[in-house]
């Protein structure tokens, strides 16, 4: 049973095919195999004391997912800033990125879309 939202879990696979398009999702796929090893070790060791859902961990993992292992951090670093004992909580969702263009994995990493459509030009309209 995994504790991410829903939304940072897919169906998506990585195809033999798709091996070049997956490079630049490398960062990105290592920043998110470092807060997977966060969460399955440090996070357990303080409990349940976020006062907003998603926690920031899983907050974390939402942000790289959506916008890359940069803003995603910086994302990160606002959402761990406004977490202080004054705060109120609450729901606090990662904002979606407008045009998210991959597909997730059921461990929450970053694939290639497959979408034919998505890879392939369109065509011309003359």
């Amino acid at each position: 049973m995994t504790t991410l939202p829903s939304y940072s879990l897919g169906t998506g696979s990585l195809s033999a095919r798709q091996l070049s398009a997956a490079i630049p999702l490398l960062p990105r796929n290592a920043g998110l195999t470092l807060l997977h090893g966060y969460r399955a070790t440090i996070s357990h060791l303080y409990g349940d004391v976020c006062k907003y859902y998603p926690s920031c961990s899983a907050y974390a993992v939402g942000a790289v997912q959506q916008h890359g292992l940069v803003k995603g951090s910086a994302l990160t670093a606002a959402r761990l800033a406004r977490c202080h004992p004054w705060a109120r909580g609450g729901v606090d969702d990662v904002p979606l990125h407008r045009s998210f263009r991959h597909e997730l994995t059921r461990h929450g990493f970053v694939v290639p879309s497959t979408d034919d459509e998505l890879s392939s030009p369109s065509p011309r309209k003359d």
